[in-house]
């Protein structure tokens, strides 16, 4: 598909994606730039419609959000760097990889119709020709996303909220090097990145907007 197909397919269309260390403030960045540009936001929101798509209930969805595939369910096409295409067909429940293509469906349908913000799902590699996906990765010292973790009540002490984010970066990074050829948190898959500790978040905010400006994505 050339440079012009790609564009048209998509229309006058924009899409925020937002990848994130855990307690980094990625899901407030993204929620503070849908809010100000007007457009939806998707985190949790992503699993409802896709499990929707897939004719099961959004928990199943939950369960495995962002997680290393078990191969525990139905035969898993291992296709490193490529959407998965196989579904199980012997249960209720979808497969792992039948699970991405749910969410991968729905967000290539969604940002033919629309501009948005999304959170995470390796939606930066689902969306890689998209002429006007921005990418944007948001991290922070260990201790300053413990001190958010804590705030937000995910954990009750240090010690927990430190070891929640340990297992959960690790989940999405596993996550997202499975089904992408790309590696979770690499400065060079990402066309800005931010150490969220060093400013309030309505300046990073200002940034991604003036960045948007500049390439003529938005006015």
């Amino acid at each position: 598909m050339t440079d012009k197909e790609m564009s048209d397919d998509f229309g006058g269309n924009y899409v925020i994606t937002i990848g994130r260390q855990f307690g980094s403030g990625g899901r407030e960045l993204g929620k503070l730039l849908a809010e100000r540009l007007g457009i939806d936001y998707y985190d949790k929101e992503l699993l409802a419609e896709a499990a929707k798509r897939a004719g099961v209930h959004p928990k199943f969805f939950e369960e495995k959000d962002e997680r290393f595939p078990s191969f525990l369910n139905g035969i898993f096409s291992f296709s490193m760097g490529c959407t998965p295409v196989c579904y199980y067909t012997g249960s209720s429940a979808i497969s792992d990889d039948g699970l991405y293509k749910s969410i991968s469906d729905f967000l290539l349908e969604t940002a033919r119709k629309k501009s948005f913000v999304v959170v995470g799902r390796s939606a930066d590699y689902i969306l890689r020709h998209h002429p006007r996906c921005v990418n944007i990765f948001v991290h922070a010292p260990v201790e300053d996303c413990v001190r958010r973790i804590t705030e937000r009540n995910d954990a009750i002490d240090a010690d927990k909220a430190r070891a929640l984010a340990e297992k959960t970066n690790r989940w999405r990074s596993e996550y997202y090097n499975f089904f992408t050829d790309k590696a979770w948190g690499d400065a060079s898959s990402y066309h800005l990145t931010f150490d969220s500790s060093h400013m309030p978040m309505e300046k990073y905010a200002d940034v991604v907007e003036a960045y948007l400006r500049g390439r003529g994505i938005v006015k």
